[in-house]
């Protein structure tokens, strides 16, 4: 479905691609223009087993989405009062103004200096606090001392894992680098500390019932299970290569289905395309906000990485046509990733290949679901956008 004449004909045949080449089992996708509902693009199967056709009300695991609706409430709070941007982490968390941080090319994780300059919450909103993820530098002598504390198990509570965290050195002095991290279940902690809640609850309550999010949790209602979307691997050495294994039990058994201690502002929620639309249009700069006034939205696309920064990965390589504003990579100018139509674009994405973007240039925001492990900024995701951009002119 298309509307106001735009035809985004090549952005479908983009996704469809994939779905004909076995790369992706199905995929839903909207795009809003100045709030407005103008395409909407669903097609393959929810389940390859059944025979399920992918639905827009299909339910998808937002891994690193969270991280948006995390963003956005701690936004909601500080305009609230009860922190500020620039606010001390050790403030509400003491053992995180202990750190020690690792000397450049430190082979040891004792080969530490002080900390320089504290933890702030606009550092782990931008991720330049010096903290690692634990994901995507598998091989590294972090990665390895990340898992080994075992502070992502879901059995461990945000209060649980602050406790492991401040036992391991930062990887950087805080805003002298950006690391992609764990920043958001920091954050998450300090909004269970200053609301007197616990994540899950301060989410619902503050943000999910106002703006009437009905799909997006912790754990599935009943009611709900039948709309979670199958999740797919494919070859992780080649990710063009055809062919999916269904992933039923990611990220752990019974993920999405009962309780667990760790509400993981980092990559916990499931959602809807519905539930993100509804979010997107609140976060558009030209556009009324239930949630945050103007010159809090303008924070949210102003880049928070100097000039000589940006977003980077282990096994990705550099990206220095992306900084990083509050919630998501910033276009900065246009490269292969992006066209110069997408400056100022905020974008993100999670690792079951769900990802959302906001251009203020041209009123676009848009999203797409595509149940796809390891499924962060594929080529797909890319290609999709380029499309999207060349038929809206």
């Amino acid at each position: 479905m298309s509307r106001r004449g735009v035809d985004f004909s090549q952005a479908h045949a983009a996704l469809q691609r994939e779905i004909d080449q076995q790369r992706l089992a199905g995929v839903s996708a909207a795009l809003l223009k100045n709030g407005e509902l103008i395409d909407s693009f669903c097609s393959g199967m929810a389940d390859l087993q059944s025979g399920e056709l992918m639905r827009a009300d299909h339910i998808h695991r937002a891994f690193s989405n969270t991280k948006l609706i995390t963003s956005v409430l701690v936004l909601m709070l500080v305009e609230q009062g009860l922190f500020g941007l620039d606010d001390l982490v050790k403030q509400w968390i003491p053992a995180l103004g202990r750190l020690s941080v690792l000397r450049p090319g430190a082979a040891s994780l004792d080969d530490t200096e002080p900390l320089r300059r504290d933890i702030s919450l606009r550092h782990l909103l931008s991720h330049q606090s010096g903290l690692s993820h634990g994901v995507f530098d598998s091989g590294s002598m972090i990665f390895k001392a990340y898992t080994d504390s075992s502070l992502r198990r879901q059995d461990r509570t945000l209060e649980q894992a602050m406790d492991l965290l401040a036992g391991l050195p930062l990887l950087f002095q805080p805003g002298e680098g950006w690391e992609y991290a764990l920043g958001a279940d920091v954050l998450a902690r300090v909004v269970e500390i200053v609301t007197g809640q616990k994540f899950g609850d301060a989410l619902q309550t503050r943000l999910f019932d106002p703006l009437g999010m009905v799909d997006t949790g912790f754990v599935l209602k009943p009611e709900q299970m039948p709309r979670l979307a199958a999740l797919y691997r494919g070859d992780l050495a080649d990710m063009t290569k055809p062919g999916l294994q269904r992933l039923d039990e990611t990220p752990w058994p019974g993920a999405y289905r009962t309780p667990v201690p760790r509400q993981s502002a980092a990559g916990g929620l499931f959602t809807t395309q519905a539930d993100m639309l509804t979010l997107l249009r609140q976060l558009m700069p030209s556009q009324p906000s239930l949630l945050l006034q103007p010159a809090m939205l303008a924070e949210l696309f102003t880049d928070q990485l100097s000039a000589d920064q940006h977003v980077q990965f282990a096994h990705l390589g550099r990206f220095p046509s992306l900084g990083f504003g509050l919630a998501g990579a910033l276009t900065r100018e246009g490269s292969t990733l992006a066209s110069a139509s997408a400056v100022g674009e905020l974008q993100w994405g999670g690792l079951a290949g769900t990802h959302w973007f906001i251009s203020p240039a041209t009123g676009l925001a848009g999203v797409v679901m595509a149940q796809r492990h390891w499924g962060f900024w594929n080529k797909f995701w890319f290609r999709y956008k380029a499309r999207v951009y060349e038929a809206a002119g």
